[in-house]
């Protein structure tokens, strides 16, 4: 392992609202379940969920933007995690948090009603056959995001992988979920949302070559 990677992980930990639990498929639910208004942002503001967030550039972004609201940036890679927590710190975001998890067990950090919107900004679209449970917007996620998301909750999908948005397009309307927004070329639009505006460093990558991005949003 690098000593850039030893040393992300290493300033990880001093991070306040960067949270790292050991827990497994087997460990009970996590004591922030239900609490973390109560206990990490000391409000009852909405909570919203950035799943794969990689460096975190929409949950620090949407924070910055919208101070009525909390946001929690979830993945697993603890190095790209370091940006968007290191930044968060530096800069007094107080209503960023990010959480380093495996996605399957996301069931155990939060409780009914606890999340009011999720984003999924360019995940591993896992191509391969077999792997469509893994997708973040596959029926079996769905159903998971379901038992925390509160009744008319939004689930915002960005990618720049076509088959992915139009699998997840596809589980949505048959899983009868409201489709609010879709599109197959986001940006050759006039006009779009200004939350749509915040690219990530792997979105910037793409524009570059010349990839249309995709973006789909629906109720739960």
């Amino acid at each position: 392992m690098g000593k850039d990677k030893l040393k992300r992980f290493a300033e990880n930990e001093t991070f306040e609202r960067m949270f790292q639990p050991p827990i497994n498929y087997h460990s009970p639910d996590h004591e922030l379940k239900s609490k973390w208004n109560e206990v990490v942002f000391k409000n009852n503001n909405p909570i919203v969920l950035e799943l794969g967030c990689g460096r975190g550039e929409y949950t620090v972004g949407l924070a910055q933007r919208y101070p009525d609201k909390n946001f929690i940036g979830i993945d697993i890679k603890g190095a790209r995690m370091w940006r968007g927590a290191k930044t968060a710190h530096e800069q007094g975001i107080m209503n960023a948090a990010f959480l380093r998890i495996r996605m399957e067990i996301i069931l155990k950090f939060f409780a009914a009603d606890e999340v009011s919107e999720i984003w999924i900004t360019f995940p591993d679209p896992q191509p391969r056959d077999g792997k469509e449970n893994k997708r973040l917007s596959s029926p079996l996620f769905i159903q998971r995001y379901s038992e925390f998301l509160m009744k008319g909750g939004i689930i915002h999908l960005k990618t720049d992988n076509f088959p992915l948005y139009s699998f997840s397009r596809s589980a949505a309307l048959e899983m009868g979920k409201e489709i609010i927004d879709d599109s197959d070329n986001l940006y050759a639009a006039k006009d779009i949302h200004i939350d749509l505006n915040i690219q990530t460093t792997y979105e910037k990558i793409y524009l570059k070559e010349g990839k249309p991005i995709c973006y789909l949003s629906y109720h739960l």
